[in-house]
């Protein structure tokens, strides 16, 4: 039986999101922490996923323009998830180790995200 495969998973941006969220969800789960702070962790993990979440979305709707959009949507949650890894660094929660090695793929990722949106911008 032939695998079924979907438009985004050739997208090398969606595949390094989806990289990038499994290492934020990994780092996430070695937080330790109270209560009272569940729901930032909880918001870690949502803003990682939602990156490659917003790149398949988009590549799923009928417009370069919507696609575009989605995009726009994708980086907003990449630098959402920065902040938030962040933040945790220096609350002693994420070594400077996993906070460097996880802007650099962040870095990429943008890069890889402006540059796909420009090339839609150009064809519209």
């Amino acid at each position: 039986m032939k695998s079924i495969k979907f438009a985004f998973e050739d997208l090398e941006v969606w595949q390094k999101s989806v990289d990038f969220a499994n290492k934020v969800i990994s780092f996430a789960e070695e937080i330790k922490t109270d209560r009272k702070h569940f729901r930032l962790i909880e918001q870690l993990e949502a803003a990682s996923t939602s990156i490659a979440l917003n790149i398949a979305e988009g590549k799923g709707r009928y417009s370069k323009k919507e696609f575009a959009q989605f995009l726009y949507i994708a980086r907003g949650s990449l630098y959402e998830t920065i902040t938030l890894l962040i933040i945790y660094h220096q609350r002693g929660c994420i070594s400077e180790e996993n906070l460097d090695k996880s802007k650099a793929l962040g870095e990429h990722i943008g890069k890889m995200l402006s540059s796909l949106i420009n090339s839609i911008k150009k064809s519209s």
